[in-house]
């Protein structure tokens, strides 16, 4: 019997007409003679009621139903008894006087119950993955994923754009995270490797000619996992020919935009703000600021270069900073709870935290008689802090600093509860420095990556200043986490080749490893630039998922392992032959869950 109507579509309006569902047995109870099923699909649940004076052959076989149970069934469409209705779901108020049953195949006892209220272990939900995905909650955020990229597709196609397929067997090229590599077997010795973006491709496409490409991409990196990591990814990866940054913000500002209000029903106020890097790093102490709360670092160091607390002036003296947040009405909370922001600081790598209390009557600080009260009474001042509020101090490098007070700035919003629900506060991040130093390797490395174009007015800075060159690099952030990164590309020669020389790339490397992309820019490579959101990192954002793993239909563990076909695992000894390879064995310093 194929279906008719879904479990999720019947109404009073249908009452009288005979339907068929297909679905799974979602619940069963037998009251004695009628028996009632909860028909399960992915558009809803329908109550199915079998009745021994409809047919004593189809009774019967609803006996022997179980939950999870695969069936057809076909019957009359009825309006439930007074007081059995469900409000609560869209087809509540009637139900199938079923008159026909099929079993299309039934099911071994489940490990866990099919329901959202049950608590389960993730090991055992991504072993069962198949039975985790039809609970409401999975289903619904991969239906919602789907729609975003609907969205997404339906919009650029819109504003013009091609979707390209790029390699999936590539080149390894330094991107800053570790490659999976794929031996070849008719090339021995030799390697693909997983792409950890399409980045040089869709520049070699702008080279082309196409002008506007876009690709709902799968990306790979080996690296260690995290809550917001997986190690392989998918992103909206997309290039545009002749543009500049408020070209591509204007664009990605309408497509989400459009995401919010055909998916999510709501209006997103564009253009969304924009912050230098240093301002955000100013006021907030990350390039990943969460709008949604105040609470900003203010810059106390002026104040402090002449104390007579001597490590403060000693920090002040050595280059470094005194800055602070003021937490509202945080001396509510418990001396046990203040004592843990000083905990907190110091797992951030602080050395140390200065509070001040303000209560209505006195400032309790533990340091207030090698601050002395003017300076106390300035820093309360400058601070803004009133009675109730808690003043949370560091004294360090500008780096520590700014990660310990960012730190505490978060942690502190979760605990006093300040963070708005349902509340999406985008921003865009701009001006980033070109290149970061690596106090290890000892050379720079890019903040981004080494294509990302210069500010034309710093480009004579590259040799000698590299430190004060500023990129034409830009982040969307939202809600304090990166969606994605994107910048104005390199598009001449000389310049791109002038990057690899403060990066320490060798002439052979850069040749060996790049050459094709240098080759091509000498045929009329128009500029160029894009961006790339995370689409697991949004669907997370926009249902609130705890994480990334819950967008995903078939995720890894945070130990990279899918628990459901228990991959990786070993392969045949023939088959590593094939390719060359002989494995020693290693003694894992990773055990398996």
């Amino acid at each position: 019997m194929i279906r008719t109507r879904t479990c999720g579509e019947l109404t009073e309006k249908a009452i009288g007409q005979e339907a068929v569902l297909n679905g799974w047995v979602h619940r069963r109870r037998d009251h004695g003679g009628l028996i009632f099923i909860d028909l399960r699909d992915r558009w809803g649940i329908t109550q199915v009621v079998f009745n021994p004076a409809q047919g004593t052959d189809t009774h019967t076989k609803a006996k022997d139903l179980r939950s999870e149970y695969c069936v057809a069934v076909k019957g009359t469409v009825a309006k439930r008894p007074a007081g059995t209705e469900n409000p609560k779901i869209a087809t509540g108020m009637i139900e199938l006087i079923a008159n026909r049953l099929e079993i299309f195949n039934p099911s071994l006892t489940p490990p866990f119950e099919i329901a959202e209220e049950t608590e389960l272990n993730e090991e055992l939900r991504y072993q069962y993955r198949y039975l985790d995905l039809r609970r409401q909650s999975n289903l619904q955020r991969l239906v919602l994923r789907h729609e975003v990229l609907r969205v997404m597709r339906r919009v650029l196609e819109d504003e013009r754009f091609i979707e390209v397929e790029t390699p999936v067997l590539t080149k390894s090229t330094p991107e800053g995270a570790r490659d999976y590599l794929v031996p070849s077997r008719l090339n021995p010795g030799k390697f693909y490797a997983l792409p950890q973006s399409p980045q040089l491709f869709k520049q070699i496409l702008m080279v082309a000619g196409f002008e506007r490409y876009y690709q709902i991409a799968r990306c790979f990196r080996d690296e260690d996992l995290r809550a917001d990591r997986q190690p392989e990814f998918t992103q909206l990866d997309l290039e545009m020919s002749f543009v500049n940054e408020e070209m591509i913000f204007s664009l990605m500002e309408k497509l989400f935009s459009d995401v919010w209000k055909e998916v999510l029903h709501r209006d997103l106020p564009v253009p969304f703000p924009r912050l230098t890097y240093e301002e955000s790093m100013r006021r907030f102490g990350t390039d990943k600021p969460d709008l949604r709360y105040g609470m900003e670092l203010i810059d106390l160091t002026p104040l402090f270069a002449e104390t007579s607390f001597q490590r403060f002036r000693e920090v002040v003296a050595k280059g470094g900073v005194v800055k602070c947040v003021v937490v509202p009405e945080a001396t509510r909370l418990s001396g046990k709870v203040i004592d843990g922001f000083t905990e907190a600081a110091k797992h951030l790598g602080a050395q140390g935290l200065v509070t001040i209390r303000l209560t209505e009557k006195e400032w309790i600080c533990p340091v207030a008689k090698h601050l002395g009260e003017e300076t106390l009474q300035r820093a309360v001042g400058q601070a803004k802090a009133r009675p109730g509020d808690l003043i949370l101090m560091v004294a360090d490098q500008p780096a520590i600093t700014a990660r310990v007070l960012s730190g505490l700035r978060e942690h502190s919003a979760r605990l006093m509860e300040l963070i708005p629900k349902g509340e999406f506060r985008f921003v865009w991040l701009t001006d980033f420095p070109l290149f970061q130093w690596d106090p290890e390797l000892k050379r720079w490395q890019s903040e981004h990556h080494p294509f990302t174009a210069p500010r034309q007015e710093d480009i004579p800075l590259l040799e000698k200043e590299p430190q004060k060159v500023r990129s034409r690099s830009y982040d969307l952030v939202v809600n304090g986490v990166e969606l994605g990164s994107g910048s104005i590309r390199i598009h001449e020669r000389n310049v791109q080749e002038a990057i690899f020389r403060v990066l320490g790339l060798e002439p052979r490397e850069v040749q060996e490893r790049f050459g094709f992309l240098l080759e091509a820019f000498q045929y009329g490579a128009p500029p160029h630039g894009g961006i790339a959101p995370g689409i697991d990192r949004l669907i997370t954002l926009m249902t609130d998922a705890p994480s990334i793993r819950e967008v995903i239909a078939f995720p890894k563990t945070q130990k990279g392992v899918d628990l459901m076909t228990q991959a990786p695992s070993d392969v045949r000894e023939d088959q590593l032959k094939e390719v060359g390879i002989s494995v020693r064995k290693m003694i894992s310093s990773v055990p398996r869950p």
